[in-house]
């Protein structure tokens, strides 16, 4: 990848947290690089949401992935097995979304601050970080926002009228876990907004835009970049 990493520290609620920090290896224009938030799925900032990074720093944008599981244990990386599934939902289970929600404020404030990154912000989530993108948007902390997949947006839709930023959201019609009533009800509490885009993806799993996954599937994984790409290119 045409990008540089490291881990970095913020300061959060109640104590330190880590964050991945993927840069673009080629100076920003004038006015500093757009930033993305990334958000991660259950399984914590694994080798899976490090390369999402990794590939948006390569588009030119300064990506920060802050580990919202710390407080259950620092840097936790599951992979897709059955044995990180139960204890990718343990976490969740243990996990707090008013916790989370301060901390991505934190990681936004630290984003903004660090020296290159432009006057604008976008958070970028799949899965659980799908729903906390959404939040995000809600609760003003970015400038845009996507969700991927986020399960759990479809009974969080009383928080649509706080949410005045341009949002995307993708969704697989053969999802599992947020059946297609779920995703029309979504779609029509947003049908008046001109700054609300919904794409739904014809073949497509819970989940499909992560190689590591079964679920993986080419075309929608690379159609939703593309889309995320144009949406971030005009909103960011």
């Amino acid at each position: 990848m045409n990008s540089s990493s490291q881990w970095i520290e913020i300061q959060g609620d109640g104590g330190v947290f880590g964050a991945y920090l993927a840069l673009p290896r080629n100076p920003a224009a004038s006015g500093g690089a757009p930033g993305i938030v990334l958000l991660q799925e259950i399984f914590g900032v694994n080798e899976h949401i490090r390369g999402v990074a990794e590939q948006y720093a390569a588009d030119g944008y300064v990506v920060l992935a802050p580990d919202l599981f710390w407080r259950q244990g620092a840097r936790i990386e599951l992979g897709y097995g059955e044995a990180d599934w139960q204890r990718a939902v343990q976490l969740k289970q243990a996990s707090s979304v008013a916790q989370a929600q301060a901390d991505i404020r934190a990681a936004a404030q630290a984003l903004r601050a660090l020296p290159g990154v432009g006057a604008r912000i976008a958070s970028l989530g799949f899965c659980y970080g799908g729903l906390l993108s959404y939040h995000a948007a809600a609760n003003g902390d970015v400038d845009a926002a996507v969700a991927y997949y986020g399960g759990g947006i479809q009974n969080a839709l009383e928080r649509a009228g706080d949410i005045h930023v341009p949002l995307m959201m993708h969704f697989g019609a053969r999802d599992s876990h947020i059946p297609l009533d779920a995703v029309k009800k979504i779609a029509e509490r947003f049908d008046d907004r001109d700054n609300v885009e919904v794409h739904v993806y014809t073949e497509a799993e819970h989940g499909f835009n992560c190689g590591h996954r079964a679920s993986y599937r080419q075309q929608p994984a690379a159609l939703a970049h593309g889309h995320t790409l144009v949406f971030l290119s005009e909103t960011i």
